[in-house]
């Protein structure tokens, strides 16, 4: 049963997925198909998982499903960088800080689940 109460990390995510929505979108224009496409699939993926977990069957289920997320975090991190790093790539700073801040999030909540009884 899903709680209607503000959920910051799932609000961020998705509007950090939509975010990646649009630069990969760019990414595409600029003929960036290989980058484009998994940073698509990490970059929203970490929000889905995290809607995911929403509906855990037991702490266990939102713990992995959160790791899971943290998983795909990490994996847009990488291909974010690739982005930075990357003369001919558009700039992606503004969508590194905002995942900075989810990470954290997520790394806080994972914590806090784990002690939490």
């Amino acid at each position: 049963m899903q709680n209607n109460k503000p959920n910051i990390i799932v609000e961020k995510t998705l509007e950090f997925a939509l975010l990646i929505i649009e630069y990969t979108e760019l990414l595409e224009s600029k003929r960036k198909f290989i980058v484009a496409n998994q940073l698509l699939k990490s970059g929203t993926s970490v929000g889905a998982n995290i809607r995911e977990a929403q509906n855990a069957e037991s702490k266990q289920d939102f713990i992995h499903k959160m790791k899971i997320a943290a998983k795909e975090a990490d994996e847009t991190e990488y291909w974010l960088l690739l982005c930075h790093l990357s003369k001919s790539y558009p700039n992606c700073e503004e969508l590194q800080k905002k995942l900075e801040e989810i990470i954290k999030i997520l790394s806080k909540i994972i914590a806090s689940s784990k002690t939490t009884h």
